[in-house]
């Protein structure tokens, strides 16, 4: 944050995604009604898997991680855009900014690499099935978490202090509606070469590893299942990593499509719309897409509920 000692701006304006009133109290809608459905559904599947001696396992071990951090993302974003479409001030102070920044980058990245372990456990749990409970125990999970989690701290904090030591002179309009690294470097009043270029290397290196590593799970996971001679089998091997699959698609595509690109090719209103499934809509599908393809999480959630009408009776 040193770079607030070189700046004229003490706070920024985030432009949001319309000016139309009308529109704006529509998105405050929905988007109000995505964030509960994102709060009560990943905080809702952290308490099933916590409460559930069944799903002590370690791929519902990684799936509470992601609903943490799915909802910490969101949290991290949706609550103040939901504050400036009901007011007409869009300010948010310079410390806030990168704040919000920071905290974007560092749960942004930790789930590329959390998702990375999760298709490391699909792949011990369809290619070597019977070495799965050695192989994934519960030092190797920690450590995969661990490790996600450090990557993350180390990815946002490289990525704030480069964008700390810019320098902000004259405009203090961000045309986005979250503190996002492309928008704030296009206010830079100084030359952001050398930033862009260490930014581009840290997303690029953490988005390239991560998929290569879930990419090449995926392959052997694949070739195995294509080597079981029934059809049932088949099904029941690729129903156990479809929904990670689905999940994997739904975030590495839209994430590909903002970050890794030529800035010359930066359209703000695909961005924007980009920008808004990956960090207000896909926290609140996660939950969703693994509940509803999954019927261990039915069977607990039944489970729960029937504890729970047995002890209030």
């Amino acid at each position: 944050m040193g770079g607030r000692n070189n700046t004229n701006v003490p706070d920024f304006i985030l432009t949001g995604l319309t000016d139309s009133r009308e529109i704006q109290l529509v998105l405050f809608m929905v988007f109000f009604l995505i964030y509960l459905i994102t709060v009560l559904g990943n905080a809702g599947m952290i308490l099933i898997i916590r409460l559930d001696l069944h799903l002590h396992t370690p791929m519902y071990f990684f799936l509470t991680q992601l609903s943490f951090l799915d909802l910490s993302y969101s949290t991290v974003i949706t609550p103040k855009t939901l504050e400036n479409l009901v007011t007409s001030v869009k300010y948010i102070s310079f410390t806030g900014c990168f704040t919000q920044l920071y905290f974007f980058v560092f749960l942004g990245a930790t789930e590329c690499f959390l998702l990375s372990s999760m298709a490391y456990d699909r792949y011990v749990a369809i290619c070597k099935p019977l070495h799965y409970s050695i192989t994934m125990s519960t030092k190797l999970c920690c450590a995969l978490i661990t490790g996600s989690y450090v990557i993350g701290f180390m990815d946002s904090t490289v990525n704030v202090l480069f964008m700390g030591r810019l320098h902000f002179c004259d405009s203090n309009v961000i045309h986005h509606f979250f503190c996002d690294t492309t928008p704030i470097l296009a206010l830079s009043c100084t030359d952001t070469y050398g930033t862009e270029v260490m930014i581009f290397i840290f997303a690029g290196s953490t988005l390239v590893v991560s998929l290569i590593t879930i990419s090449v799970s995926y392959v052997s996971i694949l070739s195995t299942i294509l080597k079981i001679n029934s059809t049932s089998g088949k099904q029941r091997a690729f129903s156990t990593c479809s929904s990670h699959l689905l999940g994997v698609t739904i975030f590495y595509g839209t994430m590909i499509f903002t970050y890794l690109k030529p800035n010359k090719s930066y359209s703000l209103g695909k961005d924007q719309v980009a920008s808004v499934f990956y960090t207000i809509v896909i926290p609140m599908l996660n939950p969703i897409i693994y509940s509803l393809r999954n019927k261990e999480v039915k069977s607990a959630l039944i489970r729960v509920m029937k504890k729970r009408e047995g002890t209030r009776q």
